[in-house]
């Protein structure tokens, strides 16, 4: 099954198509654009040059959240309408884990998945390499460097930080005398790949769902969200 991929939750874009975990075509950009800006273009060009339709593909797959709030309500919302026009069935997939895939063949190493999520916090799950399998240790959660100093500092597997908050999390924890490294410069922000990867795996389970049913996952709230509240305001009009 081919599986297109969407990767629109920082400042880089990027789109990928996949079948069995072989790559046959993607595309990357950061150079700076708004993703509704680059997006479909970066698209249209990959499955042109690849020699592949819409209609070849068997499920759309997108960095469902955490990350930007608009560059993920982009994300979804062009998934949505590709899925939707074919009837493919989607998967929302976990920005964090996508980005994992990076270094999933690194054996023996504590991934350290980080967004910056501001105010001194970074969006984040943590998972373990080994065998060429990434298995889960953390939910997704938006959590303060401090704590996520806390709660490694003991570990004693090598630490390598992923994700285009890695830069952040590598100083502060080097600050904290954490012992970790950032990926290589080429595998360490998240990519269209690591998102049809685990959309694959997400699919062997049966953990698709309609066009419909795909939705963003934001950790919390939005500062205009945070400010109703502290008005006394409700989140919504309705």
């Amino acid at each position: 099954m081919k599986i297109l991929a969407l990767e629109t939750s920082a400042k880089s874009v990027s789109v990928a198509v996949t079948e069995e975990g072989r790559i046959l075509g993607s595309a990357y950009q950061n150079v700076g654009l708004t993703h509704s800006r680059t997006l479909m273009p970066l698209l249209d060009a990959m499955l042109k040059n690849s020699g592949l339709t819409l209609a070849d593909m068997g499920l759309i797959a997108v960095a469902a959240g955490p990350g930007s709030f608009t560059g993920l309500r982009i994300g979804v919302s062009a998934a949505k309408g590709l899925a939707w026009a074919q009837g493919l069935p989607c998967c929302g997939v976990s920005t964090l884990e996508a980005m994992a895939q990076n270094v999933r063949h690194m054996d023996g190493c504590t991934v350290i998945c980080a967004m910056d999520a501001r105010r001194q916090q970074v969006y984040n799950a943590l998972f373990r390499a080994e065998r060429g399998c990434l298995t889960r240790l953390t939910p997704d959660r938006a959590i303060a460097l401090e704590e996520l100093a806390a709660e490694i500092k003991n570990d004693e597997n090598e630490k390598i930080i992923v994700g285009d908050g890695a830069q952040l999390c590598y100083t502060y924890l080097s600050e904290q005398g954490i012992p970790c490294r950032m990926a290589p410069p080429s595998l360490v922000m998240q990519h269209a790949v690591g998102v049809a990867q685990t959309a694959g795996e997400m699919a062997a389970r049966g953990e698709t769902v309609s066009a419909h049913e795909l939705v963003p996952v934001y950790l919390r709230l939005s500062q205009a969200e945070r400010e109703r509240l502290a008005k006394g305001l409700p989140i919504t009009l309705d």
